[in-house]
């Protein structure tokens, strides 16, 4: 008997009540470590919505130097 196991899908942070400024920390948990790109909304589990919030927002930290570009 093969159960098919449903992965469990991810809520909105921001939806739920937690936003992100770039001037916050919170802003590293949406990018990448390695090569510092922008996480995609499937590995972050944002909606569209703030899926460009959060670009936007890690620009301005990118352009404000809080987070660097690259390595």
């Amino acid at each position: 008997m093969a159960e098919f196991y449903r992965k469990k899908k991810k809520v909105c942070q921001m939806c739920a009540g937690k936003p992100v400024d770039y001037k916050d920390d919170i802003i590293k948990k949406y990018i990448n470590n390695d090569n510092k790109k922008i996480l995609p909304r499937r590995m972050t589990g944002t909606c569209a919505k703030h899926q460009r919030d959060i670009a936007n927002e890690v620009k301005k930290a990118r352009f404000m130097a809080f987070i660097p570009f690259t390595k």
